[in-house]
This record gives C-alpha cells, sequence and structure tokens, in this order.
C-alpha cells in the first residue's frame, strides 16, 4: 500500500486536517473543532485511522500549532502546548494523542506552518530568508532561512515587541495582558475593537493609518534584523482595504533610504506582499512538515 502523510493546521478555534501523497498533493482534508483535547484528540485519530486505511499507510506527521508551543526536538517536553490561555490544553502534547501511528513528526508554531507553505508554493518562492507574519486574534511571525524556521531556546514572539507609541496621539493603553501596548496590544484585531469597537474594515483613513504605523515600524524592525529578501503580511487584519498600501509606505519611511538593496524597489510593491495561498497556507506548511518527518525515518 502507498505511503501518505498525515498533517494539521490547528488553531484556537478549529483543526485543519489532511492527507496528503508522498509528493505533497492533499487527498482529502477535513475540520474539526477546538474543544477539550480529549475530545479533539479523539476525533483527530478517527480521521486519520479511517484515511489511512482508504489511502496508504502514514509515514509521517507535520502539524503547525497555535502556542505557546515546544518546538525544539531536542527538548524533553518537544511537541507541548504550553502556557496557553485556552482552557484546558496547557500540557497538551501532540506526540502523545498520535502515539497509535507511531511514526515521525514535526511540530512548528501555526506562523512557522504558514511561512513555510507560502516558501513552497507561494509568495516566498526562491526566497532564501523570508519573514511571514500574520496579523489577526494576534499577532505572530515566522522567520524562515534556507526553508528552516528560525528559533533560539524557544520560538519568536515577535507580536510582543514594544513599538512606538505616541500617547498623545493614541491614548489607547494596550489590549495586552502582559505588556500592554506591545504590538499585538495595539495592532491585532482584538486591541482594534477594544479601542474603536469595530474592525478595521469599517473604519476610515485615520485608523487605517494609525494601525500601518505600528506595522510599518515592526516591518522596518524586521528587514534591519533579518534582512529577508520579501515580507508577507497576512490574517484577518489585513484584508482591510488600503492597508497593506499603507504599510509599505510606512515601512520606507522608516527605512529612510538607508538599505540600498535592489529588492527594495519604490514603493515596496514586490517586497511587502500578501500571502498568495491565503488560508491555505498553514495547511500546505503542515504538509511540508509531514515530507520532512517522513524522510527522517526513511533517511
Amino acid at each position: 500500500m502507498a505511503q501518505t502523510i498525515a498533517a494539521i493546521e490547528a488553531g484556537g478555534t478549529k483543526f485543519v486536517l489532511a492527507l496528503a501523497d508522498e509528493t505533497g498533493r492533499i487527498l482529502v482534508r477535513t475540520r474539526i473543532a477546538t474543544t477539550t483535547p480529549e475530545e479533539t484528540g479523539a476525533a483527530m485519530r478517527a480521521f486519520f485511522r479511517t484515511e489511512a486505511g482508504r489511502h496508504g499507510t502514514i509515514a509521517g506527521f507535520g502539524i503547525g500549532s497555535f502556542g505557546p508551543v515546544v518546538v525544539n526536538p531536542a527538548e524533553p517536553d518537544y511537541g507541548t502546548v504550553t502556557t496557553t490561555p485556552k482552557p484546558g490544553w496547557s500540557g497538551f502534547r501532540y506526540q502523545d494523542a498520535l502515539a497509535e501511528f507511531a511514526v515521525p513528526m514535526l511540530v512548528e508554531t501555526d506562523v512557522n506552518a504558514a511561512a513555510l507553505g507560502e516558501w513552497r508554493a507561494g509568495a516566498g518562492r526562491s526566497c532564501r530568508t523570508l519573514a511571514y507574519t500574520t496579523v489577526g486574534t494576534g499577532i505572530g511571525t515566522g522567520v524562515l532561512q534556507g526553508g528552516q524556521p528560525l528559533s533560539g531556546m524557544s520560538h519568536f514572539e515577535a507580536g510582543h515587541v514594544p513599538v512606538p507609541h505616541d500617547r498623545a496621539l493614541d491614548p489607547f493603553d494596550g489590549s495586552c495582558p502582559y505588556h500592554g501596548g506591545c504590538l499585538e496590544g495595539l495592532a491585532s484585531g482584538p486591541a482594534i475593537r477594544a479601542r474603536w469597537g469595530r474592525s478595521l474594515d469599517h473604519l476610515g483613513a485615520e485608523e487605517a493609518e494609525r494601525i500601518a504605523g505600528y506595522l510599518g515600524d515592526f516591518a522596518a524592525m524586521l528587514v534591519l534584523m533579518h534582512m529577508p529578501e520579501r515580507l508577507i503580511f497576512g490574517g484577518g487584519v489585513m484584508k482591510a482595504p488600503g492597508l497593506i498600501e499603507r504599510l509599505r509606505r510606512r515601512t520606507e519611511t522608516r527605512l529612510a533610504g538607508y538599505v540600498d538593496h535592489a529588492r527594495l524597489t519604490p514603493g515596496l510593491a514586490d517586497y511587502i506582499v500578501g500571502p498568495e495561498l491565503g488560508d491555505e497556507a498553514g495547511i500546505t506548511g503542515a504538509v511540508e512538515l509531514g515530507m520532512r518527518a517522513a524522510h527522517i525515518r526513511s533517511g
């Protein structure tokens, strides 16, 4: 029987599950609600058990997960969700939930998985260094180098970096329970609603300019710290009309001509882009992780 690749995009409200062939082509997929670890784990196992019986033995799992999650394979608690605010999920470990399949797995953050998806088949193709930022319920960034997600003692928490905050212009304290006015506390979807009572696509140019200011300051930091060949900005907030154009202008202003490179064409339209894969980026990246996990076994 043919071998298959199992992929999971694990989010706070839903899990996307897919089975792909050895080339990465998705054969079947489903969505299940993120409820309790017990219920969600049982639904995952049932799906993969059934579909593997139809399509072929699973050779590896790839998982892009909400977090915080341990992503260093050398750590004894690799694959464990840690201090998440999602009730009941702290301490959940993917290797335990999927132990019956007894195959290698690779676990990454959801944003790193999305970055991998865009690197493999979207706007990040051919980029040696790529930064993917999602701006939605939270803000996170995955940075890839040579197709490998970068991390340190843990995965990056870029959404919680401090950004310049002019309180005379914007007296909002920020919505982050840890840092108040960090990037996520000022520019995420919940922060926008807490400040103005509506989502950004229902607000005006002044509000969009303010959010673009915070995101543009952050984008300039990404350029200066990582020098990526492309910045991808996705997520629900980025769907607001005109936001990405404002983000480009702010980033270009902040860089002030200091970085002289052919990639940074005037206006940055080819440099700061939206995701080509849209909502498919995460599961595509999870398939890539699963293919790498299967290679670990075969190698």
